[in-house]
């Protein structure tokens, strides 16, 4: 097992870090770094940035219009850009629906959906969960009912969908859907397709505890769907759901984005004061610091383990679960510990101070606007691409055996 990278890797991470730090807007980089809300049209740019560079899909083959980058090159680029400020890539599309129609759509779909993601012409998200279908995936009730008429073979399609994050964007949405109502739970799914522009789609707004319009409730009612949109075979939805789920972790870690999130915890610390000198120089303070860059330094290792085992085209095994639960842990852990460097100054909630251009005096520093509703959102880590109580159980009955 070699975790060390090889000259051409280093050359790669240097072709990168260049590009994104020449090609990415400063009016974005400052957005992120400082935790500032992003508008569609700043991932759409930048999305459309790495599009016409050659690398709108980084995980996709060549044969599709990606780099066909390898595992090691891909979270590479990630972690350069997450170091560098750019936004993280809107996943849906890119990451979870393009798979699946490159592995099991057929080549219309395939010809049709795949470049538009790849440029940011249409955005997806992603319809899974239901209000009574959560980790409990398989037990989802929204029906797709086959038929025929002067139209042609289509599916009517009834039900909701619920935290569908950047819905109120989307202009597709892939969806499971039940459409043997009689058969074992896993075997009665299938994956569709929708044009979320078709009659009888309502999306409502869910507003979060950082009182950002994030995630959505999505309702069906009598949504025409033609069966040309279909991913794969009928009733067979599970498996590629199954598919979907493990790109979806591929890099749930987020070691770039904990890196750079980490660095930002030492700025902030290191300007607060405390009994007149630095916080960070506290050593209860810089403690609970040490213990966070220790934690990611030995996530890290795990993480690049995997990579080397992808590698050598080996599967990662439970490992994947390890990394998802401690990656989201420690992401936690640092806007924790930023709520803490701040003290009572990340308590007022002005929604205006999270858009960039905010000119009225701040209460406190500017850096604390953010910090109260960014811990906040980020309390989601443990719950989405499967909750880390579920990757416990992976963990004790795969690696440990009980």
């Amino acid at each position: 097992m070699d975790l060390t990278f090889t000259p051409e890797e280093q050359a790669f991470r240097e072709e990168v870090r260049s590009f994104v730090r020449t090609k990415l807007p400063e009016s974005i980089r400052h957005k992120v770094t400082n935790s500032l809300h992003l508008t569609r049209d700043d991932h759409v740019l930048w999305q459309r940035t790495l599009h016409e560079r050659g690398w709108g899909g980084p995980g996709w083959a060549r044969e599709f219009g990606g780099p066909g980058w390898n595992a090691v090159e891909q979270y590479i680029f990630e972690e350069e850009c997450a170091a560098g400020g750019a936004p993280r890539l809107i996943p849906f599309g890119i990451k979870m629906v393009a798979p699946v129609i490159m592995a099991f759509g057929s080549p219309e779909q395939q010809q049709r959906f795949l470049p538009k993601l790849s440029s940011a012409e249409e955005w997806w998200c992603q319809g899974y969960s239901e209000p009574g279908s959560g980790s409990d995936l398989a037990s989802l009730k929204m029906r797709a009912v086959r038929g025929v008429d002067t139209r042609g073979d289509h599916y009517v399609v009834n039900g909701q969908k619920t935290w569908t994050t950047l819905g109120q964007y989307a202009d597709w949405i892939f969806c499971l859907v039940r459409t043997d109502p009689q058969a074992k739970a896993q075997r009665g799914i299938s994956f569709l397709l929708i044009d979320m522009k078709s009659p009888g789609i309502t999306v409502r707004p869910i507003i979060t505890l950082d009182g950002a319009h994030e995630v959505n409730e999505v309702w069906f009612e009598d949504v025409r769907v033609p069966a040309g949109n279909l991913v794969g075979e009928e009733n067979k939805g599970w498996t590629y759901a199954k598919f979907l789920l493990g790109h979806e972790r591929t890099n749930i870690a987020g070691i770039g984005i904990a890196k750079r999130e980490l660095a930002r915890l030492k700025r902030v610390a290191a300007a607060e004061r405390k009994n007149g000198r630095p916080l960070l120089a506290d050593p209860l303070f810089s403690a609970k610091v040490a213990q966070v860059e220790v934690d990611l330094t030995a996530l890290e290792m795990t993480n690049l383990r995997v990579l080397s085992a992808e590698k050598d085209k080996r599967a990662p095994g439970p490992a994947a679960s390890i990394l998802k639960i401690k990656g989201t842990e420690i992401q936690q852990a640092i806007t924790e510990l930023l709520l803490q460097a701040v003290g009572p100054y990340a308590l007022p909630y002005i929604p205006e101070a999270l858009a960039a251009g905010y000119a009225a005096a701040p209460v406190g520093p500017q850096y604390a606007a953010s910090l109260a509703a960014h811990y906040c959102n980020m309390r989601k880590l443990s719950i989405y691409g499967g909750s880390n109580e579920i990757q416990k159980n992976i963990i004790s009955q795969q690696l440990l055996g009980l």
